[in-house]
């Protein structure tokens, strides 16, 4: 008589993660790079598939009134397959950094010291309505030597299913454990629960989602965590900024993709400049369908602007939602971003050269930038491949996190007898 076994528990699931993360320890980077090459087919192969369950998905979700922009997020078509696939082949040709020295020396008594990366181990992940990070996490865990254990949500359960099945199919032609990639979504909240419990099992915790999600981890996890933060993001206009380049930044900041953590959220106005730029700046906004917000300098140059209040400047909306503000100089603008921001990214406009630097020097946030669209705060864009998320912390990594972020070191001493005396 045949018996069924029984579904594996989470720790059953938590503790074959730690055995693969063993046995991915010394796999060499050619065995790597092939499960990546392998995955990247995978996921390609298996398009009509992974469109199919989102498609269950995202029904599903507008049914349960998923906003526009975690509607957006959440949403795979065969082109973003392709990028997801692209971006994995990426990877592959990047360094791996597992063994790399980081620094060493020789003691008086002859002892040398190295200083090496090492994985993790075994890396969790707590998201929501996001399946690409399922791929990229994936992706950049194995070849930085780690397991992975991704609780992906609900909202996106069912391509995520897909996604990591067609996965650990890769991860196994090539002669890993499948169990090097796992999905506990099937465990709802009390799986996540469970997982920020499981110290020990999980050496780190990756929260990627919501402020109120990340706050979550944050408070309530047991296994150490590289927060990635929400993004109330900041262009500053100085006087000198063009007319031209300022449209172009603040309109690819806030319209190219707004529902991602890089998009503007805030515009600061110096008031030399706010007559010169905000009524052309609203004009092509509005023309892409942004609703504007403003304080009553900007309501006073353009008609129809919504009263801005403070959770506005709180709040990132992931939608084509803008807040704007006149400030009378550089030093109200970083005033503005230091009570306000989420230290993610901020960007200032401006042809002066000493006002640039003295931005770059101040502004405390993960990516500063002179000149440039806040939407190239982005791990592929920085070319580190896919990325694991942005980090908004100061201890371990910050900013766009790649392979490097996914290590830890350790010392190797090695000797010829020596004693301490």
């Amino acid at each position: 008589m045949s018996s069924i076994a029984p579904a594996p528990t989470l720790t059953d699931k938590l503790v074959a993660a730690r055995a693969a993360a063993s046995a991915l320890a010394t796999a060499t980077t050619a065995v790597k790079d092939a499960a990546l090459g392998a995955i990247a087919s995978a996921v390609r192969a298996a398009t009509d598939e992974i469109v199919a369950a989102n498609h269950d998905d995202l029904v599903a979700g507008e049914d349960g009134g998923l906003s526009s922009g975690l509607l957006d997020r959440l949403r795979l078509d065969p082109v973003r397959i392709e990028a997801l696939a692209a971006a994995v082949e990426h990877v592959v040709g990047l360094t791996d950094p597992v063994g790399e020295h980081v620094r060493g020396s020789q003691l008086p008594n002859g002892l040398q010291l190295t200083q090496v990366r090492v994985p993790f181990g075994v890396v969790g992940a707590i998201y929501e309505a996001r399946p690409n990070v399922t791929v990229d996490i994936a992706s950049l865990a194995l070849k930085s030597g780690n397991a992975v254990v991704l609780r992906g949500g609900s909202a996106a359960q069912r391509t995520n299913a897909v996604l990591v099945a067609r996965i650990q199919d890769a991860v196994e032609s090539v002669g890993l454990p499948r169990d090097l990639v796992q999905t506990i979504d099937e465990f709802g909240r009390a799986g996540a629960t469970e997982l920020m419990r499981a110290r020990g099992l999980v050496d780190v915790l990756i929260p990627r989602g919501s402020a109120a999600l990340i706050q979550t981890v944050v408070t309530e996890s047991q296994v150490p965590v590289i927060e990635t933060g929400a993004g109330v993001v900041h262009v500053f206009l100085d006087a000198s900024a063009p007319e031209q380049r300022a449209v172009d930044i603040v309109l690819n900041s806030k319209v190219q993709r707004p529902s991602v953590c890089n998009a503007l959220e805030t515009l600061l106005v110096h008031e030399a400049a706010a007559e010169r730029l905000l009524p052309v700046l609203a004009d092509r906004l509005r023309a892409s369908g942004v609703t504007l917000r403003g304080d009553d300098a900007t309501r006073a140059i353009v008609s129809g602007v919504l009263r801005a209040t403070d959770d506005d400047w709180a709040t990132e909306s992931m939608d084509l939602d803008l807040s704007i503000r006149v400030v009378p100089d550089v030093d109200a603008a970083m005033a503005h971003i230091a009570r306000w921001s989420t230290h993610h990214t901020e960007s200032i406009v401006t042809n002066d050269v000493d006002t640039a630097e003295r931005f770059l020097a101040t502004v405390d946030s993960a990516v500063v930038m002179v000149n440039a669209s806040t939407r190239f705060t982005d791990g592929g864009e920085f070319g580190f491949g896919a990325e694991v998320g942005i980090s908004t912390q100061k201890l371990h990594a910050r900013g766009p996190m790649g392979l490097p972020e996914l290590t830890s070191t350790k010392w190797i001493v090695r000797g010829s007898g020596q004693i301490r005396g």
